[in-house]
């Protein structure tokens, strides 16, 4: 299995929905010191994913990133986009309740690249508060 380009398109985000694919995908992002995003399904709703510890002690998110990504997983639980709950970070990020699978994959495509330091995909996104 391949790693996932950076960034990545909304279209090539794993579903990792039951243990043995999950655990493939995590094992898939570790093997290739990359960060893990997947998307799972939840009965009608869809979970988003994603983990830096896979990367590798070498991969560092800046805290603006950070802040950033917080920011905008907390205007989509305002939004009820998302339920309440998220993991925020710094690590470990996750969103349960997104409503349909394209919206999930737009959301973790965006999350990974921002976990790379591009943070534009998130803007379009999670468009910032007025």
């Amino acid at each position: 299995m391949q790693p996932l380009p950076v960034p990545c398109p909304a279209h090539l985000i794993p579903v990792a929905t039951g243990t043995n694919a999950f655990h493939g995908a995590y094992r898939n992002a570790m093997a290739h010191n990359a960060v893990f995003v997947a998307i799972e399904s939840e009965a009608q709703r869809w979970t988003v994913k994603a983990d830096t510890l896979t990367a590798g002690a070498g991969h560092t998110v800046a805290d603006t990133v950070n802040d950033a990504i917080r920011a905008a997983i907390v205007r989509l639980v305002d939004d009820r986009e998302v339920d309440f709950g998220a993991y925020t970070g710094p690590v470990y990020f996750m969103m349960h309740g997104v409503r349909s699978e394209q919206r999930a994959r737009e959301l973790a495509s965006a999350l990974h690249a921002a976990l790379y330091g591009d943070l534009a995909p998130l803007a379009r996104a999670v468009p910032p508060a007025p």
